[in-house]
């Protein structure tokens, strides 16, 4: 099959790394990629061959499909141009910066019968796709997730939560398998006026589960991890090193000599062997694949809309802690 040509708009931090692994895979022709900045785009071209523009609007008729990694609040103006294009989207997370920004683009890519998939990039981490393995086999009562990051000079323009916390809602709304029927959070801003920098949000599903994600910028070291308490065990994954353990207990049991003991065992940990793929070249796979018609997206325009819902209100519940949930999410 010939390669599907793909454009990317937008060649900041993500939008780089977009364009550096679609120049890689074999199924992709990178034909060019947008940016407001000429050094980026020098730069794009000479690294990756491709054609590169300040206005992607002059592209758009020569490419089937268009990975998107602007800044949030320009996804739906963005996004809205490609699919009256025809286009297949991949928009980088989160989906919109609003719930009413995300149906929108969810009624444009069923008008116009094309993909919108949103890119939850921690679906396709090794570790996560471990994790759901091994989590099918178990009883799930807590879900507890970290991502924390020092303060960096991206995503700035969005809180905490749309740009961390946003990844582990998306994951414990896929583990949960149920709809969020309570939820509180507690945070605020390292400075006096600006987006949330810091949050801690504690979810309460339908079927029980409870979900804590603890997210910050305030950190000096990045921390990306996902554990599930369960009934028999606890399973521990480290997205950054892409590891998971599982933590077992095990019947004690005693060897003696003449009364003396000399063994004791409380437990064991399984180390499960995970792959080194990285994680953006599986999910551009996936979306090459789906573009095609010979996969489902992993995350589409409506699991993603459900994410940005549910971090709505945790931006909300930060600054009025009184506030209860509706209905169910």
């Amino acid at each position: 099959m010939e390669p599907v040509r793909v454009g990317v708009i937008g060649i900041g931090n993500m939008g780089w790394h977009h364009a550096r692994v679609l120049s890689l895979l074999r199924d992709a022709e990178l034909v060019a990629v947008a940016d407001t900045d000429p050094q980026r785009l020098a730069m794009a071209t000479d690294q990756f061959g491709c054609r590169a523009f300040l206005n992607y609007q002059e592209w758009l008729h020569q490419v089937e499909a268009v990975c998107i990694a602007v800044p949030t609040l320009l996804h739906h103006q963005v996004g809205m141009d490609c699919f009256r294009a025809k286009l297949h989207v991949l928009m980088e997370k989160p989906i919109a910066a609003t719930q009413e920004e995300a149906q929108d683009l969810n009624a444009a890519a069923e008008e116009h019968q094309r993909l919108l998939h949103v890119g939850h990039i921690e679906r396709f981490n090794p570790a996560f796709r471990e994790l759901v393995k091994v989590v099918s086999h178990e009883e799930v009562v807590v879900l507890e997730g970290r991502r924390h990051s020092p303060h960096g000079d991206r995503a700035n323009d969005v809180s905490v939560v749309l740009d961390l916390m946003i990844h582990d809602i998306d994951l414990v709304l896929e583990l949960a398998g149920a709809k969020v029927v309570r939820l509180a959070a507690a945070g605020g801003r390292s400075g006096a006026t600006g987006p949330i920098d810091y949050v801690n949000a504690t979810l309460g599903f339908g079927n029980g589960v409870v979900a804590s994600l603890t997210a910050s910028k305030m950190a000096h070291h990045k921390i990306r991890s996902l554990s599930a308490h369960c009934r028999d065990a606890l399973v521990e994954t480290d997205f950054l090193n892409h590891t998971l353990c599982i933590h077992r207990r095990a019947h004690q049991w005693y060897s003696a000599d003449h009364g003396e003991l000399i063994y004791r065992n409380d437990g064991f940990v399984e180390e499960v062997s995970t792959t080194s793929i990285e994680p953006l070249y599986a999910e551009l796979e996936n979306f090459l694949r789906c573009v095609r018609g010979l996969e489902a997206s992993a995350v589409d325009g409506q699991q993603a809309s459900r994410a940005l819902q549910l971090a709505h209100w945790i931006e909300r519940s930060v600054d009025n802690p009184a506030l209860h949930l509706d209905t169910p999410i």
